[in-house]
C-alpha cells in the first residue's frame, strides 16, 4: 500500500519545524531532510515512519543531525 497521502499530509509540519528551529528556508529545509537518513525512512513505506507525528520525525531528524531538539518538544 501506498501511504503518499498521509505523508503529504505532515510532510508541511515537518518542514515548517526544520524552518524554525534550523533557520533555513523552506528548499532548505526539504533538501536537508530528504538527504537525511530520517527522510529516507520517512519515504519508504515499509519503515512504518510514515504513521508517527512531524514531532516525533522533526526529534529524529534533529538527533540524527546532532542538533539540540527544541524544550517546545
Amino acid at each position: 500500500m501506498n501511504h503518499s497521502t498521509t505523508r503529504a499530509t505532515i510532510l508541511p509540519e515537518i518542514i515548517r519545524l526544520i524552518t524554525k528551529h534550523c533557520d533555513l528556508s523552506e528548499q532548505e529545509a526539504m533538501h536537508s531532510f530528504y538527504t537525511s537518513g530520517t527522510g529516507a525512512a520517512f519515504s519508504d513505506d515499509d519503515s512504518g515512519l510514515y504513521g508517527q507525528s512531524p514531532i516525533y520525525i522533526f526529534g529524529l531528524y534533529m538527533e540524527e543531525k546532532n542538533l539540540n531538539i527544541p524544550d517546545i518538544l
